[in-house]
């Protein structure tokens, strides 16, 4: 009251100077929010963006490695040569083992046969490949191979973004009961 007579204006409570101060922050937290939520539906854009490129790329450079390995198919010598990381990935039912694939993939099939059930993620694959895993671009990429190695039948993704090894095939004969009995 004191204070109130002697300046002659009102000095606003503590509570008034704090509930606006409260709003006030309350405000720039809500405006940072919806700032954040437009980064994010940017980002997942980009990386949908960079996903399709870097499945582009590798889809080109494959076909690209096929086109140029026809003519030498008559050289049994170069088919058993590995091309580089850009080779062509055969199909699992006409290949006789990994081997005939690149030290890359083998070296993803090794990663997958190591991590089991729980299956290889993108991550880790970029880290087999020596690959820095926080990169987006990199993790696509190791992406993209482990989809290859889907497509062609080498690996399966049960669940999404883990790629594990086929179940083994059963044979006709023995199908249906343990033993192979009929």
């Amino acid at each position: 009251m004191l204070a109130e007579m002697s300046w002659g204006w009102q000095m606003p409570s503590m509570r008034a100077v704090l509930e606006a101060r409260r709003k006030t922050a309350a405000v720039r937290v809500e405006d940072l929010e919806a700032e954040l939520e437009r980064v994010r539906a940017a980002l997942a854009e980009a990386e949908e963006v960079l996903r399709r490129r870097v499945i582009g790329l590798e889809q080109y450079l494959e076909a690209l490695a096929e086109a140029e390995a026809l003519p030498e198919v008559t050289d049994a010598a170069s088919k058993k040569k590995p091309v580089g990381s850009r080779r062509a990935v055969p199909h699992r039912q006409d290949a006789p083992g990994v081997e005939v694939l690149s030290v890359e993939y083998q070296g993803l099939m090794a990663a997958a046969v190591e991590a089991g059930s729980g299956g290889l993620g993108a991550r880790r694959a970029a880290v087999v490949l020596g690959w820095d895993s926080a990169v987006a671009s990199r993790v696509e990429g190791a992406r993209a191979r482990l989809k290859r190695l889907v497509e062609r039948g080498w690996l399966v993704e049960d669940k999404p973004g883990r790629f594990t090894l086929p179940a083994p095939q059963l044979d006709v004969v023995g199908a249906g009961r343990p033993g192979g009995g009929s």
